[in-house]
């Protein structure tokens, strides 16, 4: 548990583009005790949870979760995730009109080959 909470604290702090250095400042710790709670060395990271939770905006069920998926997605993996739909889209709507254009020269070409 320890490991895969240091690890989501180091990338929530990584994806708010804060140093360690911040993140200890705002716990009013150490940068070198921050610094241990992000490789797992230290538990102390429970000990500021809420303050943890309070500056990433997440609730500390979503913290200690070990299931990724259900986490709430932050704003660059919704944007992300926007972009993706759309050029799938896109991309589903040529494949559509291409078939449509297929379609049309097979029956094109059986029209052929009765006459």
């Amino acid at each position: 548990m320890n490991i895969v909470v240091a690890n989501k604290i180091k990338a929530l702090r990584k994806n708010k583009n804060m140093s360690q250095e911040e993140m200890a400042d705002y716990l009013e710790i150490s940068q070198s005790a921050y610094a241990r709670m992000e490789t797992g060395e230290s538990h102390s990271w429970a000990i500021h949870i809420l303050k943890i939770c309070k500056i990433f905006e997440i609730t500390p069920d979503e913290l200690l979760r070990t299931d990724y998926k259900k986490s709430k997605p932050n704003q660059k993996q919704m944007k992300t995730t926007a972009v993706l739909i759309e050029l799938s889209d896109k991309v589903i709507q040529q494949y559509e009109e291409r078939i449509k254009e297929l379609k049309k020269v097979i029956k094109d070409l059986k029209k052929e080959r009765k006459a």
